[in-house]
Parts: structure tokens; C-alpha cells; sequence
């Protein structure tokens, strides 16, 4: 995780609090939530269990209650600590931390009787790093909606605040790799330059590779071209507006593209002519 003030932490908590997550696989792959590392304290005992979803209030979890859980709950009125555990990319040390918390409810899980999902309400705001890791995925699902025609042109310094590895990239254009030069990014699309002909390239399926650095990620993000032009006094050149499918864009891109675009006053928007 990288150096966030204590003002941008009190942002996010009250901007999100009431906001849940649910950990899919990917949720749980760019947050490092190790799964195999989470349990459930009630007295002195644990539980393994899994976070279905958690915001800055609440979590609901499933837990297997066979093994006496809910008669241990009873004698310790409802009352919990719930163990976390992350470990960021590109972090050489995961982050543990409990929350209190009181069960409010508890269903069965499924058709299974013995597995239940349980309701907690933390009994505090929880800790720095958890509101961290989480409002970092929420900040960027917001801006991901509210600035995506907002477009990145991939100066020298724009490459540079990002920790791009290089604008020299591949596409792959049904399946087939074929070299690219990136010219800007955004939330929803792309340009980039690259040899061919533009009718055969217009509205065909296409990904291209991002590699970040810094920690070192890499990216497909899948879309179609939409947009073409000349490049001039470049024949065997075209420049190509890719607008990337919106729900299969990797949640560690829009995590990566915003947190540039909240960083810093500059604008790089761009008029509507030039967008995908």
C-alpha cells in the first residue's frame, strides 16, 4: 500500500461507510485478503470462516455453527472479534488486525444446517488499514462511473506518474498479438497507434497489455474498436479508439488509473471529439 494521510483514511470512512463489498474472487485477489488466515474469536475460541461481504460498519460471514458455535455465542451475548487478514500486491508483509463486533443475526447458509451466515455490526470504527484497503476498491468504483470520460494522454510525465512500463505494448485482435503504441488511457478506453488497415480493424473484438510498475502489474483489458484515422505521413499507420467492455475491466486498473487521477490537479481531460 502506498502513503495515505490521515485525512484521505477519514474520507473514505465517512464518504463509504455504509457501503458493502462483496469479496468475489477478484475483490479478494486485488485486496490480498488471505481467506485461509480469517476466523471468528467469540471468548476464547475461533472459527475458521469466509467474508461474504464487509463495509466500515458491518460484515456478514459463513461459518460452519456445528462445531458449538452458536451455544458459545449465547454465553458471551452475541459479542465477536473478527480476525482480518491482508496482504496487498506488491507488500512483503501482511496486515492482521481484529474488530469487535456483535452478532445481529444469524440464517442458515444455502440448504446446509450446519453452515450459517452471520450478520456482524462492529462495535467501532475499524482500523486504519482496513479502511484503507477497502476505500481504495470503493474510491474507484465511484470514479470509475463519475470521471470515465476523463482520458490520460501518455506524455513523458503522465507514463511516469503512473509507472507505466513502457507505451510500446501488444494488442491482441481476435486472438492474433499484433505491436502497439499507446496514446492515452482512461477508465473506458484507449488509443493507440499500430500498423494497418482501418476497415479491417473497426469493430473487431481486441485486448491490450498494460504492465505497471511499482509494484509490477499487468493487465488485459478487453474491448472493441470503435474509432479509426490516419496518422499522418504515416500510410501503413492507423490510429484506433478502443472502448473497452465495462464490466470486464480488471479491478486493479481502475484502482491504478484513479489513483493518478485523485492525485493530482492537473486536467487531463480531452474534448469529446477525441474520445472513443
Amino acid at each position: 500500500m502506498g502513503v495515505i494521510t490521515s485525512q484521505k483514511i477519514s474520507s473514505y470512512y465517512e464518504r463509504f461507510k455504509s457501503i458493502s463489498v462483496t469479496f468475489t474472487k477478484e475483490i479478494t485477489e486485488v485486496t490480498g485478503l488471505l481467506t485461509q488466515q480469517i476466523h471468528l474469536k467469540c471468548g476464547s475460541d475461533f472459527w475458521p470462516c469466509v467474508v461474504f461481504s464487509a463495509s466500515f460498519q458491518t460484515a456478514k460471514i459463513v461459518v460452519n455453527v456445528k462445531t458449538g458455535l452458536i451455544n458459545k455465542l449465547k454465553s458471551s451475548n452475541n459479542l465477536v472479534s473478527l480476525r482480518f487478514c491482508f496482504k496487498p500486491f506488491g507488500e512483503s508483509n501482511p496486515v492482521t488486525f481484529f474488530v469487535g463486533a456483535r452478532v445481529l443475526a444469524a440464517v442458515p447458509y444455502g440448504d446446509s444446517q450446519d453452515v450459517n451466515m452471520l450478520t456482524l455490526q462492529f462495535s467501532s470504527r475499524p482500523p486504519d488499514d482496513f479502511i484503507e484497503i477497502i476505500g481504495r476498491v470503493l474510491d474507484a468504483n465511484v470514479n470509475s462511473a463519475k470521471r470515465k470520460e476523463e482520458r490520460i494522454p501518455l506524455t513523458h510525465d503522465n507514463v511516469r506518474r503512473l509507472n507505466i512500463l513502457s507505451t510500446e505494448t501488444s494488442v491482441s485482435i481476435q486472438g492474433v498479438p499484433r505491436r502497439c503504441i499507446l496514446r492515452d488511457l482512461s477508465f473506458t478506453g484507449s488509443k493507440l497507434i499500430m500498423m494497418g488497415i482501418a476497415k479491417f480493424l473497426l469493430e473487431k473484438d481486441a485486448s491490450i497489455k498494460v504492465d505497471f510498475e511499482d509494484p509490477r502489474e499487468s493487465f488485459s483489458v478487453k474491448g472493441k474498436f470503435v474509432r479509426a484515422e490516419n496518422v499522418e505521413g504515416k500510410r501503413e499507420m492507423v490510429a484506433l479508439g478502443l472502448n473497452f467492455y465495462e464490466n470486464e475491466v480488471p479491478m486493479g486498473y481502475k484502482i491504478r488509473l484513479n489513483e493518478i487521477l485523485t492525485s493530482t490537479r492537473a486536467d487531463y481531460r480531452i474534448s469529446s471529439a477525441d474520445s472513443n
